[in-house]
Formats: C-alpha cells, sequence, structure tokens
C-alpha cells in the first residue's frame, strides 16, 4: 500500500462522511464539504465501506473526489 499513499495523507485522515436524512453522502475533507453523492452513489459507497479499516475508507473516499487534490496545496 506504500505505492498508493506515497506521502501518508490517508494516515491523518482527512476526509470524513455524513450521510442525510435523504440517504445522500457528503464527504468532507478538513472539515470542507467538497462532493455530495447521490441516492444511489451514496448505496454503492455504504455497501463498498463495510469492513473495511479506516485507510480503506479513507482511500475509498479519496478516489470518489476524483482529481481533487494533486499535491501542491498550501497549508
Amino acid at each position: 500500500m506504500g505505492e498508493i499513499d506515497k506521502r501518508d495523507r490517508l494516515k491523518e485522515s482527512p476526509f470524513s462522511y455524513k450521510i442525510t436524512k435523504a440517504n445522500k453522502v457528503m464527504i468532507y475533507w478538513d472539515n470542507r464539504m467538497i462532493k455530495t453523492l447521490s441516492e444511489k452513489e451514496s448505496k454503492k459507497f455504504l455497501s463498498n465501506i463495510e469492513g473495511k479499516d479506516e485507510f480503506g475508507i479513507q482511500l475509498i473516499l479519496a478516489k470518489l473526489t476524483g482529481n481533487f487534490k494533486r499535491g501542491n496545496e498550501r497549508k
């Protein structure tokens, strides 16, 4: 897994998510909402994270955000 997260950013758990009453998933990065999944996408996401550890969930969230971060952001 070292090749996937070379800079160990996912160990810091930068992503989080919340499930709305309408069964949509809202994805957050550093407490800022960056994406809302549709009901269909949310169902798929929730079934994919079953049984995953924190790193696995972070990896799925990172992939769902697509090309959100490239590594040249300021802190």
